[in-house]
């Protein structure tokens, strides 16, 4: 697994004060407005976030400007990171279907075509 995608980092671009906020909301894939909302809250009514908020600002590292090729590969890896097990199955019933397609290919090919059949099986 790569660890590159799945580490914390604060995304300054994408941020308000210090692009805390929105590292959390793009490293547990929920939307940034809600992440500042509670956030904001917490602020005022606990207070040691305020501390805690400026410590995670101070030590985390900045997001790599090409950490996601596009949208569909960062949905992927907030999913690995929120759940790598079903990430996991979901990635397992892609080549399983994959590999179904690919049977029922080959099965044609090689049901209408005897020649490349017996080719096939010399391979195996």
């Amino acid at each position: 697994m790569s660890t590159l995608h799945t580490r914390f980092y604060k995304d300054k671009a994408n941020g308000k004060f210090l692009g805390v906020c929105a590292g959390l909301a793009d490293y547990t894939g929920i939307d940034v407005l809600w992440v500042r909302v509670i956030t904001v809250t917490l602020f005022f009514t606990v207070g040691f976030v305020v501390p805690i908020y400026f410590a995670i600002a101070i030590l985390a590292d900045d997001k790599p400007q090409e950490l996601y090729a596009d949208r569909a590969e960062q949905r992927f890896w907030q999913g690995v990171r929120q759940s790598p097990t079903r990430t996991t199955r979901e990635v397992r019933a892609q080549f399983r279907d994959i590999d179904r397609r690919l049977a029922a290919v080959e099965a044609y090919y090689v049901s209408s075509n005897p020649r490349l059949a017996a080719e096939i099986e010399n391979l195996r």
